[in-house]
């Protein structure tokens, strides 16, 4: 194992005409999660499918733990997981029996299969659903048990691919925690989602994907500071008091329904204490006080439909 798991080189795809990949980099340390994030379209799951071996790239390069996908694909499977956005589990078999399957197909032999099995089982919260059809399974159930499956032969590096897409809130959060717990255990997450809160919640680090190309690549602390947006809303007791702001705070938007000013800022301690420190000078009391800094919403509309907006006008 290498610090680095994942290295993708100027990676293209191409479908006909359609130009899916467009001279890719990204590097992904080994025990982090990097996320992919994109709209439709952006080349998320073309990526997840070129770095497991199956689809093949028309040109660059993309290496899984040193292994090269196109010179040595069985070497990039003996390390990887593949959990892709609609569940694999087979509905006529009950979820030990898709474990033990797997386990099977991965060689484990008869006595790793059951140990291996019983481990995932109680790993996953599904001992006492084990021996059940899965027509009784939740849809949270069913997710859990498809990466449980994934997760048989114990990869080093896991590719997610929109992992919670149509879970409730509950389920969405159980299976945050197990990527956790995985990650703490050394496990490398490559995920791709277009859920923000996800993507804010389990990335060490954030890709952002459009048109084919990583137009913005960081924590995402440090994406969302690529965005402006950020301000203070402050609110007053009454008209005369908001009078007296507007004309002492330069560059703020009155709200005169609301008895509100919005300030630009970005949200920070030192600009905050300015703006509180040049209104007491003056006397003037904040009823109420806001502060939005900019999040992966903004950062998702700022950087991403460019090239659909380019294509759109050629």
């Amino acid at each position: 194992m290498t610090s680095t798991a994942i290295e993708l080189r100027g990676l293209r795809k191409s479908y006909g005409t359609k130009v899916v990949l467009d001279d890719v980099d990204l590097t992904v340390r080994a025990g982090t999660v990097t996320a992919l994030l994109g709209p439709n379209g952006a080349g998320k799951t073309t990526t997840v499918h070129i770095l497991s071996t199956l689809l093949r790239p028309d040109g660059g390069a993309a290496l899984v733990n040193g292994c090269d996908v196109v010179r040595d694909p069985e070497g990039v499977r003996a390390v990887i997981g593949l959990t892709g956005q609609f569940s694999a589990v087979d509905s006529l078999l009950t979820g030990e029996e898709n474990l033990l399957l797997m386990a099977r197909l991965r060689h484990l032999g008869g006595k790793r299969s059951r140990t291996r099995t019983a481990e995932l089982l109680e790993q996953f919260d599904l001992v006492e659903s084990a021996r059940k059809p899965l027509a009784t399974y939740s849809g949270g159930m069913k997710r859990r048990l498809d990466l449980a499956m994934t997760l048989v032969a114990t990869p080093s590096v896991l590719f997610l691919d929109e992992p919670t897409t149509g879970l409730d809130p509950r389920s969405r959060h159980t299976l945050w925690d197990i990527v956790r717990g995985l990650v703490a255990d050394g496990t490398t997450v490559l995920l791709t989602t277009q859920n923000l809160a996800e993507a804010d919640e389990l990335a060490d680090r954030i890709a952002v994907l459009d048109g084919g190309r990583i137009v913005a690549a960081g924590t995402p602390d440090e994406l969302k500071r690529l965005v402006p947006g950020g301000h203070l809303r402050l609110r007053f007791a009454d008209p005369a008091t908001l009078d007296d702001a507007a004309r002492l705070l330069d560059g703020s938007i009155r709200d005169d329904a609301g008895l509100a000013l919005t300030v630009p800022s970005d949200g920070g301690v030192r600009a905050l204490r300015a703006v509180l420190d040049r209104l007491d000078a003056a006397d003037l009391e904040v009823d109420d006080l806001t502060i939005h800094t900019p999040d992966l919403d903004d950062v998702f509309f700022a950087l991403t439909g460019r090239a659909d907006a380019k294509e759109a006008q050629s």
